[in-house]
């Protein structure tokens, strides 16, 4: 969506407390609404709220593996 990000419905709503973040930084992990998790894979301005769950530490890559087609990401906390 948008040529930024890749984006999935999450079947229940999560608590949040959305803001303005001004620049979303490639890596940013964000909740928009209560239940779309949001991947950006480009840095740019913004005027929307979200709310941020994570970062991506090492983007390197990232633009080139999100920014085709569909895609399956996986979370881990290991």
């Amino acid at each position: 969506m948008n040529n930024n990000e890749k984006h999935a419905d999450l079947a229940e709503k999560l608590p949040a407390n959305p803001s303005n973040p001004g620049t979303i930084q490639i890596g940013d992990l964000m909740l928009c609404g209560s239940n779309t998790v949001v991947l950006f894979y480009k840095s740019f301005s913004t005027s929307y709220n979200y709310a941020k769950i994570g970062h991506i530490h090492d983007p390197k890559g990232l633009e080139e593996a999100l920014g085709a087609g569909n895609v399956r990401v996986t979370f881990d906390n290991n």
